[in-house]
């Protein structure tokens, strides 16, 4: 993946961002030069993007993942927060910086054990400084933005931004009875302001879909914890478990597992292990599912409410680049350079290769599952579960296209293609010795297709 990649990023540079470079063949080809040459033009890269796909008085999405790492000599390798499911491995953070529509922009990368917040007003203060973008709107979820951050961003002239409240932020509002839930009989969206948000707008929604889903979810660990729960008050009750230190040592995996501590009441003695589903923690947060509610200063004259919903649920588009970055197609991991500036151009090789993809996905939108009716989604409902066009929805039933021709995800698009070859044939020898030509395999229709459609391409 690396080579490719690598060669992929060096065609990109030099057609699209015209910055020279001095090719590297044969022998002279060397991986660690390549990505040490590539990290020496990374602002210059980066400029060149945000000119292209950033806008004053628009919306820049910002994310920030992490990745588990292999290795333990790298500086920025720290044990934090994990995203991946991995425990016991040391990891790097790197945060995206992308446009509207989820391009790519911009890629730092942290330490392991960054905090979200911290990382925030740097890239606030690189957009306008380097990018030279002094009005713009951050879109950040709940854990970037911070109170905090916002305190400081509201000193920023130009500097707007969308985030949401946290769980005991609407638990308060509810309290007060500032929202009440009878406003949602009607309808799934309600504007209003508090006294805790000077000069700010909250937008409140509530989704019944995704209030049954959690309602279902929360049901099922309540379920599972219960049921394990079980087990070790049999263990102690039959005196296979006696000592308190040993029931709380597999009480705390039980609990630990299913995160549902505090949905429940423990009682633990010297020989005696009981418990108890706590109805009213149940209630007091089944009150919450399917409701969220998000914060911005931008007037209304900006940007209306359904647009503000619209907005920070772009930044579902940041979190595909970190699935396909991580998971699906480009496969960062595994991490194993010992120097910070190597997993500094590792990574940002693996931001350019998904910018790469991110074009090829909206030219081949026709030919792939994914939804050729952009435009809908300006004028749909922002809180109601997103709905697939008709279109759409008959090709993942079908499976087929207009033209009987399978329908493609992209790496099964990629792997049709890779049957495109260059044969060199040789003929036997004459009295001139050996000759060589070439033969191009002729690509089939559906291969002419996808190649004409990267040709309109423009970046």
């Amino acid at each position: 993946m690396m080579y490719a990649a690598l060669l992929t990023a060096y065609r990109f540079v030099d057609n699209a961002l015209h910055i020279s470079w001095r090719p590297l063949n044969g022998d002279q080809f060397n991986l660690y030069a390549a990505m040490d040459w590539l990290l020496e033009r990374q602002g210059h890269i980066e400029k060149k993007l945000a000119a292209r796909h950033l806008r004053a008085d628009g919306l820049v999405l910002y994310d920030l993942s992490s990745s588990y790492f292999e290795g333990h000599c790298c500086p920025l390798a720290r044990f934090g927060h994990s995203r991946d499911g991995k425990s016991g491995k040391l990891r790097v953070n790197y945060a995206l910086v992308s446009a509207s529509r989820g391009c790519p922009v911009a890629i730092s990368v942290y330490e392991g054990n960054t905090a979200d917040t911290v990382t925030l007003l740097p890239q606030v203060q690189r957009v306008r400084e380097q990018f030279g973008i002094e009005r713009l709107v951050i879109v950040g979820d709940r854990g970037m933005i911070s109170h905090k951050s916002i305190e400081t961003l509201q000193g920023l002239q130009g500097v707007d931004w969308i985030t949401a409240l946290k769980s005991a932020q609407i638990r308060t509002l509810l309290t007060d009875g500032v929202l009440q839930l009878d406003l949602f009989d009607e309808r799934n969206l309600v504007e209003l302001t508090h006294a805790d948000f000077p000069g700010e707008r909250l937008v409140a929604c509530r989704n019944p879909a995704l209030a049954k889903l959690r309602a279902q979810k929360r049901q099922a660990l309540i379920e599972a914890t219960m049921e394990a729960l079980e087990k070790v008050r049999t263990s102690v009750r039959a005196k296979r478990l006696r000592k308190p230190e040993d029931i709380g040592v597999r009480v705390g995996r039980v609990v630990n597992r299913y995160k549902m501590a505090k949905h429940i009441e423990l009682t633990l003695l010297q020989d005696r292990f009981e418990f108890r589903i706590r109805q009213d923690s149940v209630a007091q947060e089944a009150a919450l599912d399917g409701l969220y509610i998000l914060r911005t200063a931008l007037a209304q004259s900006r940007m209306d409410a359904p647009e503000v919903v619209r907005s920070y649920k772009s930044l579902s588009d940041v979190e595909r680049a970190f699935r396909s970055m991580k998971t699906v197609d480009l496969k960062v991991r595994p991490i194993h350079h010992r120097r910070a500036d190597r997993v500094r151009s590792h990574l940002f090789l693996c931001m350019l290769a998904y910018y790469v993809e991110w074009h090829m996905v909206q030219a081949w939108r026709e030919l792939l599952f994914a939804d050729e009716d952009q435009t809908a989604k300006r004028t749909r409902d922002p809180v109601a579960p997103a709905k697939r066009s008709d279109s759409t929805l008959r090709k993942a039933h079908t499976r087929v296209l207009p033209d009987s021709t399978p329908v493609h995800s992209f790496q099964t698009l990629l792997c049709e293609l890779s049957t495109i070859v260059r044969n060199t044939c040789r003929v036997p020898a004459t009295k001139d010795g050996e000759a060589t030509f070439q033969v191009i395999t002729e690509p089939s229709h559906k291969q002419q297709r996808a190649l004409d459609l990267l040709k309109a391409i423009t970046v």
